[in-house]
Formats: structure tokens, C-alpha cells, sequence
């Protein structure tokens, strides 16, 4: 016999435990699993149970179908949670009542933020997370094994980091105007909140991807190189070759000029005398499949650039870093894990990725609909290349 959920995390609400009668209200599930990962209790993460009300009363008569569950799972998987936390929903009783049970695991990369904002619960009740309490959950982070994009760039400084682009580009897209208006931080603290410093000033591997000076000056493999061949093979011409030793937030804008400056458009007759106009290659299957290469790619281990080679019948976008985590070459299309998990975070900030694990589905629907054939995913223990092949 199962143990009553009550027996085992009690019948009020605490800092590590939350109820909700329902989940109709998508936002507040949101901020409740944002609050619980950041853990400022430090107590390991904590519990929401669906179908409790505030008292600690059981409802009864809830959602509990495969549907309700795999919502609430989507709610995190959305893009609006960064970084995306580890949380496990599940079916459970409360004084002899069926609920849903959210348990979410305590970030090693806080401060999680939902829509821009960090939550926290110091007690009973959730609210957004104050000065302070960003400075306490940036010094926790120092204490984890956190991966290699979180990890300080041991010999930098603030000067190897843009610090206009910084405020400029990122920030305003990765905090909510509320909170900037609020805190007016230091640029250090702010720096380290985006887990873009250490709290002591030291950029760390995320801070000099995306608004550094020059990342390679430190990560060897940071960049992607480009080259364009006449022909259908390596022994073509090299018509174009360029480096992007830039960071991601430059590489982007540079990439949008590069690859829509060789695309080529036929006109295709769609009713009649109407036509529409065609490109060889649609620009937003192109623009996913070069950003899931930079934002997987592993960086640690490997000097190897993400390599973007355009031939006259097909491009090979190849990152270096096999399958990662849960992810293997027979269910990479169905299963997702991130080697950079504040690197994937701060592109969904930035627009550049829109959800988390729909990167291939989405690479797939446009090819399909410009006209071009299925793409082919060649996947090792130490690369990643993604084929595509121009429309007929």
C-alpha cells in the first residue's frame, strides 16, 4: 500500500511544499515549480500537489488523466522556466484522494527565473525573489558540480566581456523591465545573477560565449567557420570561407546575412498565373539546425568550430559532441538532454531557440513544406552532422 502524500509531506503548506486546487492557472504552476527548483531553503527542492486546497484539504474530482499530467510537464518544457529545472510529475493519494504530485529538484544553476523573474518561497508562501536573495542563490551555485557552460573561465576578466552588448542586447531580454527598474545592481551583480560572472568578477564559459570579446581567446572551438564549394564534393572551389570568431549574439546576425546571401529563389507556379517565389533552402530550417549546433556542441573537450559546408546540392551543418546524457543516435528525435543547459537558457532568452525539444520537429515541417527532402541526422560518439538537401 502506497503512503498517504500527507503522511509524507504534511498537511500545510511550508517552503518546500505547495497546493493548488487545480491547474487551470498555467502561471502560478510556473512560478510554483520556479520557486521550489531555486530552493532558498536549501532543503534539496520541494513538492506541489494538485487537488489540494489552501487549507490542505483534499478536492477530489480532479483532472488526473495521461493528458492532465503530460500538461503540466509541458509547462516546464515551454521555454518560459531557464534554466529548465529537473522535476518528475507522477499520480498520487492525499487523505484517500487522488492528486497530482509535481516534485521539482533543487537547481545547481540558480537562480531559475519563469518569464524573466526569479520566485522563491522562504516560507508558506511563494513571491518574487528580492536582491538579496539572487545574491544568496549566485553564491550557492559556486558550490555545485555545474557544467562546463556555468563553470568560471579560470584567467578572465570583465574586460574579455562586451559590457554594451551585455546591457544593450541580453539583459533587457533576459530580465523583466520590473526588476531592472527595482534592483539598479551593479553590473558585477547582474553579471553573476545571468550566471555570466562568478560573484567574484571572473566571466564564466556562458559569459564569454555570448557577449564576449573574443570567446577563442579562451575556448579554442568557440566559433564556426563557413565554407562555400562549386560542386558537390571537397574537391570543388572554394567560392566563399569565412571564421565567425564572434559571439553568439554577433554569430547570429552575421549567420542571418551569410546564409540568406546564398540562398537562391525560383519562381513556382502555385494557381494558375500566379506564382510564388521559392528558395532553394528555407532560411528558418537553416537558422535552427545552425543554432541547435552552436547551443549543443561541447565546448570542453573539443577545439573543433561548428562547420556550416554549402555544396551545389545539399549543406552539412557538423558540431563537435555525440549524444549527450539520456540521448542516444537511435532516439535523439524523441528524447532531449542539454550539455549546456544555461547556454540553451540564455538562446531561448534571446529568441534563438523557441522550445525546448522541438528543434528537429520544426527543422522537418519546413523542409517538408518548402519542398525539400527529409533531412538526414548522421550522429556518432564524437559529432553531430545534420544534412539537408536542396528542393528539386
Amino acid at each position: 500500500m502506497s503512503t498517504d502524500l500527507a503522511d509524507l509531506l504534511g498537511t500545510q503548506e511550508t517552503a518546500v511544499l505547495e497546493f493548488k486546487r487545480e491547474a487551470s492557472d498555467r502561471n502560478a504552476i510556473r512560478k510554483a515549480i520556479c520557486a521550489l527548483a531555486n530552493d532558498l531553503p536549501g532543503r534539496g527542492g520541494g513538492d506541489l500537489l494538485i487537488g489540494v486546497d489552501d487549507a490542505g484539504r483534499p478536492v477530489g474530482g480532479i483532472d488526473t488523466s495521461d493528458a492532465a499530467i503530460l500538461k503540466i510537464t509541458d509547462y516546464r518544457d515551454q521555454g518560459q522556466i531557464l534554466d529548465r529545472p529537473s522535476m518528475f510529475v507522477t499520480l498520487g493519494r492525499y487523505q484517500d484522494e487522488e492528486v497530482i504530485r509535481v516534485r521539482v529538484n533543487a537547481s545547481h544553476t540558480p537562480p531559475v527565473r519563469f518569464d524573466n523573474v526569479a520566485y522563491v518561497r522562504p516560507g508558506p508562501t511563494t513571491r518574487r525573489a528580492t536582491r538579496d536573495d539572487e545574491r544568496v542563490l549566485s553564491e550557492r551555485r559556486r558550490s555545485f558540480e555545474v557544467p562546463f557552460d556555468a563553470r568560471p573561465a579560470f584567467g578572465g576578466t570583465l574586460a574579455d566581456l562586451d559590457l554594451d552588448l551585455f546591457r544593450t542586447e541580453y539583459l533587457r531580454q533576459a530580465v523583466a523591465p520590473s526588476v531592472l527598474e527595482e534592483n539598479h545592481r551593479p553590473v558585477e551583480q547582474q553579471l553573476a545573477s545571468l550566471r555570466l560572472a562568478d560573484v567574484d568578477g571572473t566571466p564564466t564559459v556562458l559569459g564569454l560565449l555570448l557577449v564576449g570579446v573574443d570567446p577563442t581567446s579562451r575556448i579554442p572551438g568557440g566559433y564556426v567557420q563557413f565554407v562555400r564549394y562549386e560542386g558537390i564534393d571537397l574537391s570543388g572551389a572554394v567560392v566563399d570561407e569565412q571564421e565567425l570568431r564572434l559571439n553568439i549574439i554577433d554569430v547570429a546576425e552575421r549567420l542571418e546575412t551569410l546564409l540568406k546571401g546564398h540562398l537562391r529563389t525560383r519562381l513556382v507556379e502555385v494557381n494558375g498565373f500566379r506564382e510564388e517565389p521559392h528558395p532553394n533552402y528555407p532560411f528558418e530550417a537553416l537558422r535552427e539546425v545552425a543554432m541547435n549546433a552552436i547551443m549543443h556542441r561541447n565546448y570542453e573537450s573539443s577545439n573543433a568550430p561548428v562547420r556550416v559546408a554549402w555544396f551545389d546540392d545539399r549543406i552539412e551543418v557538423t558540431n563537435p559532441g555525440g549524444p549527450f546524457g539520456q540521448v542516444r543516435a537511435d532516439n535523439f528525435d524523441r528524447v532531449n538532454d542539454y550539455r549546456n543547459p544555461s547556454l540553451a537558457a540564455a538562446m531561448k532568452s534571446l529568441g534563438y531557440v523557441n522550445q525546448f525539444g522541438r528543434g528537429i520537429g520544426r527543422i522537418r515541417v519546413s523542409l517538408a513544406r518548402n519542398g525539400n527532402p527529409e533531412p538526414k541526422f548522421e550522429v556518432d560518439e564524437a559529432s553531430w552532422t545534420v544534412i539537408v538537401r536542396s528542393a528539386s
